[in-house]
């Protein structure tokens, strides 16, 4: 393959939609420059003649958001003293970005070179996401950015906000802004203020990546209840109370008026059009001690069976979410427990760790649901040696279905829950191993099969992460040329 030198040009192509004052390209090209060229000082360090890039995009999508339908397609052609990157949209052209990003090498010697080629591409599933868990352990806003950064330079295309949890309720709310004061660790220091969402969102976008949040109930809400008085169903020892709270109480109507008001408000702060509502994991023990939620059982017609509770809680905030225009993701418990919930609703599967999550994926595409996998890819998980073969090895469509049942798999998410995690090991947990789950979600997997052929592979990618500034951890012995330069 012929290498070219380069002084280096970003321009848009005369037929492009977007053109100069386009936010996301112009953005683009400024972070992009300094990425490939990280040593350049505004000295003329590049040789021989100009090499100009020629961004052209269909869509004029530059002030909107990214969503379920945006397309990332791009052609990517590079040629003797020249490259031209098209897309239909602005999403795509970043993806194409990245990639030529990778192509740009540099010799002993401190010039730059790029091979010629010529490059179709476009992602195997449409959802690839990255879960972090800022309830467990708070998160400071610039370590998010940074994994924003590190997920764009990896394909992944979205950020799944955990944001709350038992232990902690750091999202502040307007309406309710005693959730945080009272449920987050710490008033002031351990919450993530509405301009703090802002400018994730906007980081987000300009990486092409959406903003999923998730607030998940009935369960998992135990700091929910500091803030809101009469949120969570009082547990009782016997006929009288114990003082311990269980979860969201399901049978009073001021919970519902309570529900409406927060995800109007979320619905409002995070452009997105999925909402994660969780439902995973309840414990039904405080509900069965407490009298009134019996008695509402018994009104209900549910007898004993606390699932029938949990569908009925569950189809309600369903509903609420969807009268705002939400596509609607649950954790896979909402489907196992028969709730009657819209056919549009996004199933996420985390149980079946770690091979039996292909029994999941049949039984509810079966059903005509549409899923995302997460189960083989919770990456807190952590072994001793090259455990990133086992996220590169699952295979998502390889379950016993119709071809229409495999459509029906929309993407998968890397999960990095929070209980050992915060801010000191975030990055070289979830480095370069969630990489090597975003070459599945993205490439073809017949043509990226071979665990050996991925590893130099992903030796260097991890080289291009630590270079980037990410602190990514190595895969095994050896070195980098540029090693992390610490701060």
């Amino acid at each position: 393959m012929e290498a070219v030198r380069m002084a280096f040009y970003f321009g848009y192509g005369r037929q492009s939609a977007a053109q100069q004052g386009c936010s996301v390209l112009d953005s683009a090209f400024i972070r992009y420059f300094s990425l490939m060229f990280p040593d350049y000082t505004g000295n003329d360090v590049f040789e021989d003649k100009p090499f100009n890039i020629e961004i052209t995009v269909d869509h004029d999508d530059c002030e909107s958001y990214p969503n379920e339908d945006s397309s990332e397609r791009y052609h990517l052609s590079v040629s003797a003293g020249q490259a031209a990157l098209n897309a239909e949209t602005v999403w795509g052209a970043l993806r194409g970005l990245e990639t030529f990003s990778q192509l740009v090498y540099q010799d002993d010697f401190g010039s730059y070179f790029v091979n010629k080629t010529e490059i179709d591409d476009f992602p195997s599933f449409q959802f690839r996401g990255i879960l972090l868990d800022t309830s467990r352990h708070y998160l400071p806003v610039k370590d998010i950015l940074k994994t924003l950064d590190a997920m764009a330079y990896s394909k992944f295309n979205v950020f799944h906000w955990h944001i709350v949890d038992d232990p902690s309720f750091p999202y502040q709310s307007q309406t309710f802004p005693d959730l945080s004061s009272k449920g987050a660790f710490h008033p002031m220091t351990h919450i993530y203020t509405q301009s703090d969402v802002r400018r994730v969102i906007s980081h987000a976008r300009l990486w092409g990546i959406r903003v999923v949040p998730e607030f998940d109930s009935p369960g998992h809400t135990k700091s929910w209840g500091k803030g809101q008085p009469d949120l969570l169903t009082p547990c009782y020892s016997g006929s009288t109370p114990s003082g311990a709270f269980g979860p969201v109480n399901p049978v009073l109507p001021s919970t519902y008026q309570f529900m409406a008001s927060l995800f109007k408000e979320v619905s409002s702060v995070f452009p997105d059009s999925y909402v994660h509502l969780g439902g995973d994991e309840v414990d039904f023990s405080c509900w069965s001690s407490n009298p009134d939620v019996r008695a509402f059982m018994q009104k209900m017609g549910f007898g004993v069976d606390f699932t029938k509770l949990e569908a009925f809680y569950m189809e309600n905030i369903v509903n609420i979410t969807s009268a705002l225009n939400k596509t609607v993701i649950v954790w896979q418990d909402v489907f196992d427990y028969h709730e009657r919930i819209p056919k549009d609703t996004v199933l996420h599967i985390w149980k079946g760790i770690p091979a039996s999550y292909k029994a999941e994926l049949s039984r509810m595409t079966k059903a005509g649901m549409r899923v995302l996998l997460a189960a083989p890819w919770y990456i807190n998980h952590i072994s001793y040696g090259q455990d990133w073969r086992d996220y590169y090895n699952v295979k998502p469509l390889n379950f016993s279905g119709t071809e229409e049942q495999k459509k029906l798999v929309i993407g998968g998410e890397v999960c990095m829950w929070g209980e050992y995690v915060d801010a000191t090991n975030l990055s070289p947990r979830l480095w370069p191993r969630a990489s090597a789950a975003a070459e599945r979600l993205w490439s073809d997997e017949k043509q990226t099969s071979s665990v050996g052929k991925a590893f130099p592979r992903l030796q260097d990618f991890r080289c291009k992460l630590v270079r980037r500034g990410i602190r990514a951890e190595p895969l095994y012995v050896g070195h980098c040329k540029h090693e992390y330069q610490g701060v």
